[in-house]
């Protein structure tokens, strides 16, 4: 247990015991209750000094973690709270704590979907009640990038708890490119996020050789459970089969050494924002400077480069700076078109 696990514990009991004013407390009476406490959390024998407990007493007095509890020794020997209505579990909160409470309450809200924060429901709430009663409301100073009316986050439960409990399912689907909605038998894996969309990923039927597919969840139409069919329990790690890729979509091929290069203006957001976790820097000019990285070739990597406009030049593979090149081509020919 860390130290500073061992030496919350101590405070609480040192706190607990000092509540308690039918009995008089000595400083072998709080190491012995220590000690105790300790052992009933770690299962073992924990040595607690006299000189521990001592500097327990100071740190509890001082503000240097907020209590500055008022603990005073009477008669030479015995310890007690001078306010017998004092607790190291009551003291207000400060103004910084409830900074930090507004912003931990609106991060935890992101993931009020799914049910396995269903039982923080009530945690947060009770935050929220306890910020708001205790402060004035203020515009967030942490904001993050969230887009409630996103299609698909309704998805988000169901589909976990068919992965958390290995159920297959049957989704109504239907993809940008197609006509019409189809059904298909889908064995979940992973829920995946990337540039605030998700996406799950699975296989379509049990058969060994079958790819895996991802789906975008706001293309779901609908969704049910088939307990009838056994559920394809593979081995599956996300880490493993995401290592090499940029987004989502595995192109199933040989990851490349990309070579670029970024102009000076935008070299240092690259540098601090890696395209990819196997970014190297090769080479460093008054101009700019070159990257690598080994990952495949796909759409999301495409997009990436693409985003850079004029401050990127990708210089290998060949077959990856053709295929930009004549984007960047037809993207210039588009703005040749007269109005």
């Amino acid at each position: 247990m860390a130290q500073n696990k061992n030496a919350l514990i101590r405070y609480k009991t040192i706190d607990k015991c000092l509540q308690n004013t039918n009995r008089r407390w000595t400083l072998d009476d709080l190491i012995d209750a220590c000690s105790d406490a300790l052992y009933e959390y770690e299962g073992r024998d924990v040595n607690v000094s006299k000189r521990t407990i001592q500097l327990d007493i100071q740190m509890m007095r001082s503000d240097k973690l907020g209590y500055n509890a008022p603990i005073e020794v009477y008669d030479k020997k015995y310890y007690r709270y001078a306010d017998i209505d004092y607790s190291i579990t009551d003291i207000p909160l400060t103004e910084n704590d409830m900074n930090v409470l507004s912003e931990t309450v609106e991060m935890l809200r992101q993931f009020k979907d799914f049910s396995l924060f269903s039982e923080l429901g009530g945690i947060i709430q009770r935050l929220e009640d306890k910020v708001y009663t205790e402060k004035t409301h203020q515009s967030a100073i942490i904001h993050l990038d969230k887009n409630e009316k996103l299609k698909g986050l309704e998805h988000l439960d169901t589909l976990y708890q068919a992965i958390l409990k290995k159920i297959v399912l049957k989704i109504t689907y239907q993809s940008f490119t197609a006509r019409n909605a189809s059904e298909l038998v889908f064995h979940p894996f992973i829920l995946k996020e990337f540039n605030n969309r998700w996406f799950l990923v699975g296989k379509p039927n049990a058969k060994k050789k079958q790819p895996i597919v991802t789906l975008a969840l706001d293309r779901i139409i609908s969704i049910d459970f088939d307990t009838q069919i056994p559920f394809t329990d593979v081995s599956f790690n996300g880490d493993k089969y995401y290592k090499d890729v940029i987004g989502v979509t595995v192109a199933n091929s040989r990851a490349q050494r990309i070579e670029f290069w970024v102009d000076k203006q935008n070299a240092p957001y690259v540098i601090t924002k890696p395209f990819h976790s196997s970014q190297r820097i090769i080479k460093t000019t008054e101009k700019g400077v070159v990257f690598n990285i080994l990952v495949q070739i796909n759409f999301e990597l495409e997009r990436m480069i693409l985003g850079f406009g004029d401050s990127i030049e990708v210089l290998k593979p060949e077959k990856l700076r053709e295929r930009i090149r004549k984007k960047l081509e037809r993207a210039h020919e588009r703005y040749q078109i007269e109005k």
